[in-house]
């Protein structure tokens, strides 16, 4: 790759990366991704690349050519209906998903039984795994849980956004799954089966923002040096510049025993859907707004490390990043200079919010719960609400 002229990235030593000028004269890079035997091109010319290491290395036949898969996820081209002149590229799950489904429907023909028909929702209305009381399964069947996890970990990484928070609670019962436990999973299955074609698209176009949601404010008063720290020895940018918008929401006291909250996280590059997070948070919150703060910190800590991956790819980003939020009063803690603390224990998530927003890292907008997508990672939607989210995620 060196003798190539392309340098390793990093923010991810499989990213390697070379600058060159299209035909228009634009400025690019291009880039090549190496992950031990599979080889992925993007470039105005990809199959030059190609050429040049099928000289040194001895390639499968007919394998160059447009991608197909990686890593189990299926690729795609994809053609928006209302603009079918732009093409996209898209991310599905699908094979992966149906072949899952008859592998657990061949067990369960073992013991007569198949899995549920028309699921509107992944779990069961009302069901909460922290409160069953149903028997502890064996060692055979909860081996074949931890499977069954595993399985849908890993469609959640393929872009199955909509299960990421139910797969993310029935995780928690890896080591002494029961009867109750192994049944809700197999409904998951059942909501898979009825929604098997949901895709991931990368769209590259950017979106509407409307400025007038967002306060410019003078924080040199109480965060005089904060500064967005920016690498050193990132590449110089090329090409078009992307927005970055993150919805972030949390379920406060959602864990009915322990009482500590979820937290939910989804990181756009443009329109395209990158980083999704659901995951319970460590700590038992006192209010909405603690819990809310401690997601948004979290947010924050994510939004620095994509844009630091972004420049160090030579991606330039265009402004801080746009984050919406359904609690108004972390909106106004955030945004505000003047607002006051009255709870100590926040003060650490407190603080790091407001400092990147000062540091214009960041900038927040208040947004309904009914359209803040990142409500279906902290809790279980009803049918309806959880089809209208999906439809602005999943194809």
């Amino acid at each position: 790759m060196h003798d190539l002229q392309y340098r390793s990235s990093l923010a991810d030593p499989d990213v390697w990366l070379r600058p060159n000028t299209k035909t228009n004269g634009e400025l690019i890079y291009e880039y090549v991704i190496v992950y031990v035997d599979d080889i992925l091109v993007i470039a105005e010319h990809p199959k030059k690349t190609m050429d040049c290491l099928a000289k040194l290395y001895r390639l499968k036949e007919g394998s160059v050519g447009k991608p197909t898969s990686y890593l189990g996820a299926q690729i795609l081209e994809h053609r928006f209906p209302d603009e079918p002149q732009f093409l996209s590229w898209a991310m599905s799950s699908e094979k992966y998903i149906k072949e899952a489904i008859r592998l657990v429907e061949q067990e369960l023909l073992k013991v007569n039984k198949k899995l549920p028909n028309r699921i509107p929702t992944p779990l069961s209305s009302g069901y909460r795994p922290e409160l069953d009381v149903s028997s502890l399964l064996n060692d055979e069947k909860a081996n074949y849980y931890q499977q069954l996890i595993g399985v849908l970990r890993w469609a959640v990484e393929l872009g199955r956004i909509d299960i990421a928070f139910p797969v993310t609670i029935m995780s928690k019962y890896l080591i002494q799954p029961r009867e109750g436990h192994l049944n809700e999973v197999f409904h998951l299955f059942g909501y898979l089966k009825s929604h098997d074609r949901s895709r991931i698209v990368l769209d590259a176009s950017r979106p509407k923002i409307d400025e007038s949601r967002f306060i410019k404010q003078d924080w040199t008063d109480f965060y005089r040096d904060a500064r967005e720290p920016i690498p050193p020895n990132a590449p110089e940018p090329r090409g078009n510049a992307v927005v970055l918008s993150c919805f972030v929401d949390a379920n406060h006291a959602g864990d009915k025993v322990t009482r500590r909250s979820h937290t939910g996280i989804i990181l756009f590059v443009n329109r395209a859907p990158i980083l999704w997070y659901s995951k319970q948070q460590n700590t038992v919150e006192t209010s909405t707004f603690g819990s809310e703060f401690v997601a948004a910190r979290i947010a924050v800590e994510l939004i620095e490390s994509m844009r630091y991956k972004l420049r160090m790819f030579g991606v330039p980003i265009d402004g801080p990043t746009n984050v919406y939020c359904d609690n108004d009063s972390v909106c106004k803690s955030s945004t505000k200079p003047e607002s006051t603390l009255k709870k100590k224990h926040n003060a650490i998530a407190y603080h790091r919010v407001r400092e990147a927003v000062a540091a214009n890292t960041i900038r927040i907008a208040w947004e309904p719960t009914h359209s803040n997508i990142a409500d279906m990672l902290t809790k279980c939607l009803v049918g309806p609400a959880l089809a209208s989210m999906c439809a602005r995620v999943l194809w």
